[in-house]
């Protein structure tokens, strides 16, 4: 609130902040990690496909350190899968913040086309991949984690985490599954409506009082010169 003089009172518009009950959360996506050959499945954590990083992924994870560097992060966290430990590292270097493990918010099951095996059945646009798309659920692939399943543990895994960490900037390097599984929670939408984020986008959200807010999804401005020329 302002006033000029004798005039009348005058209310700007006021930039976003966190409430002192709120906890902000972004999710960065982890960078491009290494193709898959047929016949060279990834190496397996827990039972799910394990890549590292590519050489795009490592320099798209220092861009995105460049970038986040600046922000007011109170806490570091990636899942049990190297792609997001990877990711995360420059940033937790530049920071100097230790990283946690959250393996709830690990990537989706996928069944019998683990350890790689979706990326050629995507390629080859395998009916059964056309069935996922087409009815917008995980568990068509055989054996993989049912969209229920794979939302409630990213969801209970997130709460648990705001309620942590309430009142501060939490950042955690998650897979392109969990924003799309998170944010189609929290935004009441179909099932893949936020899927394909890209490689080191960032999305933001918030928890106060219960609820959840999304406030940015897959900003990769940081990477625009990679994206349109690399």
């Amino acid at each position: 609130m302002t006033t000029d003089g004798d005039g009348p009172q005058q209310f700007a518009q006021l930039r976003w902040q966190r409430t002192p009950s709120s906890t902000e959360i972004i999710l960065l996506r982890h960078g491009a990690s290494q193709p898959f050959v047929p016949g060279e499945p990834f190496p397996l954590v827990d039972g799910q496909g394990d890549p590292a990083l590519s050489a795009v992924g490592l320099i798209q994870a220092h861009k995105s350190a460049d970038r986040l560097q600046r922000e007011p992060i109170d806490a570091l966290y990636a899942t049990n899968m190297q792609r997001t430990q990877q990711t995360i590292a420059p940033l937790a270097a530049l920071i100097g913040l230790d990283v946690a493990i959250e393996r709830d918010l690990r990537e989706i099951y996928l069944g019998e086309w683990e350890g790689g095996l979706l990326r050629q059945k995507a390629a080859e646009n395998h009916p059964t991949y056309q069935k996922m798309l087409r009815e917008e659920r995980w568990d068509a692939i055989p054996g993989a984690e049912t969209n229920e399943e794979f939302g409630n543990r990213c969801i209970g895994a997130l709460e648990k985490m705001a309620a942590r960490h309430q009142g501060e900037l939490v950042l955690c390097t998650v897979h392109g599954g969990v924003i799309g599984s998170a944010l189609a929670r929290i935004a009441e939408s179909r099932p893949f409506a936020f899927g394909g984020a890209d490689n080191c986008s960032i999305t933001q959200i918030i928890w106060t009082d219960g609820q959840w807010t999304i406030r940015r999804f897959n900003d990769s401005s940081h990477l625009f010169e990679q994206l349109h020329h690399g």
